[in-house]
């Protein structure tokens, strides 16, 4: 029983561009909308049209002046929302952030929806929780 862990990509880098085609196939991306993402991203959605929001790439907009720090615990919530108990079965327990570190207030956030094993990798970090945790009330 050596399943897969149902895992978010998150990318906060403003000119992660091409590096988006490398990542997985049918796995969910959230990124960063910015000139140099969007051109590789609508590339992508007309070469992979059955993809959708579960297991597509999905973008959202930033303010240019906010952090990549900020922009990924300001979007935490909304990503939640649409992988968590309420809308996947079985919910995520895997996110990997591209585009900032590890900080002490990402892991604060990260653990408000039960994320308590973190691991540093050379695009920004992983985050892990344990499937059977419970959904955080709301």
């Amino acid at each position: 029983m050596n399943e897969q862990p149902y895992s978010v990509y998150i990318v906060v880098d403003r000119n992660f561009g091409e590096r988006l085609a490398s990542l997985p196939i049918g796995v969910p991306v959230w990124i960063v909308d910015t000139p140099a993402n969007i051109a590789v991203v609508q590339r992508l959605w007309k070469e992979r049209p059955r993809e959708n929001l579960l297991n597509g790439i999905t973008t959202f907009k930033v303010s240019m002046t906010e952090s990549p720090e900020k922009i990924l615990i300001g979007e935490l919530s909304t990503i939640h929302l649409h992988h968590g108990m309420y809308s996947a079965k079985p919910p995520y327990t895997q996110i990997q952030v591209m585009g900032t570190p590890l900080s002490e207030k990402i892991k604060l956030a990260f653990a408000g929806y039960g994320f308590d094993k973190f691991s540093s990798t050379p695009q920004g970090f992983q985050a892990d929780r344990n499937p059977t945790t419970k959904e955080p009330a709301s």
